[in-house]
């Protein structure tokens, strides 16, 4: 694994914050108690996932978040405070879910790999953020639940990510009894890959992160982006989709040093094209 970089803070709007090492843009949720999916947190997000993919020198990206909840999910007191609407709050509603649907494949479409540190409790909207994260680390102490149905609201958005990353049993057995999982469960559900003590949380991720900002960026959008295209695909689709993306992919520059490299028995020097 490669070696761990100290990051640097940049000044960030609230209610987050973005701080940037050498190939690694983390940007920290820093709204508690909640670090509630409010309209000005998803906006934020999806602001700062941008930024992270304009930035020629982001290789990864880590989502985090200050306090003890990871994220609680949607704002209910910002979309209840729409209910006096003449619509009877459906025009906000339809604006939340659409902001929120944005912010979910902004970080599956995002150029680099995007990991979620999870410290704490993720649910509803917050679990369907770790879930939509290419990569998710957790401490012990985090916990994760999809509640909806508890208070009438199934968790139809966050349905969405845990079908594709769960087996089914194990996404209905969460969307059906609202209950909470910790950590260990969710790893078994496979919703979250590593579950670490929480003082080596950090450590692991920046592992994580400092190794996967080594490999050549061109070759990881390709595969980030071959990835999610072809399991929507039936089998036959997929390997032909897979085998034009590997022939492209070996005509690139940087599959010919890498390569050369390997046999060579020499360090690649990546040029990202």
């Amino acid at each position: 694994m490669a070696e761990i970089l100290p990051m640097k803070s940049d000044t960030a709007p609230h209610p987050i914050e973005v701080q940037k090492a050498p190939g690694i843009t983390r940007i920290v949720l820093s709204n508690p108690p909640a670090n509630a999916l409010s309209i000005a947190m998803m906006g934020a997000l999806v602001a700062a996932l941008d930024d992270a993919a304009n930035d020629k020198d982001c290789r990864v990206v880590v989502l985090a978040a200050n306090g003890k909840v990871f994220s609680a999910g949607h704002d209910l007191k910002e979309l209840t405070a729409h209910r006096s609407d003449d619509d009877r709050g459906r025009a906000f509603f339809e604006t939340t879910m659409r902001q929120c649907s944005a912010l979910m494949q902004a970080i599956v479409r995002h150029r680099c790999p995007v990991i979620a540190e999870v410290n704490g409790l993720a649910t509803a909207a917050g679990c369907q953020l770790v879930a939509s994260c290419d990569l998710a680390i957790a401490s012990e102490e985090a916990q994760f639940q999809t509640p909806g149905v508890n208070i009438g609201l199934f968790c139809s958005t966050p349905m969405v990510a845990l079908s594709r990353n769960l087996t089914r049993k194990h996404a209905m057995e969460m969307l059906l009894t609202g209950e909470r999982i910790d950590a260990r469960t969710a790893r078994e559900f496979g919703l979250v890959n590593r579950v670490v003590p929480p003082e080596y949380l950090g450590t692991i991720v920046g592992k994580y992160a400092t190794t996967i900002a080594s490999k050549s960026a061109m070759t990881v959008k390709t595969g980030k982006e071959a990835f999610y295209a072809q399991a929507e695909m039936g089998l036959s689709e997929a390997y032909d989709y897979a085998a034009a993306v590997m022939v492209e992919n070996m005509l690139a520059r940087d599959a010919e040093e890498g390569i050369g490299a390997f046999l060579e028995k020499r360090k690649p020097e990546w040029t990202n094209e």
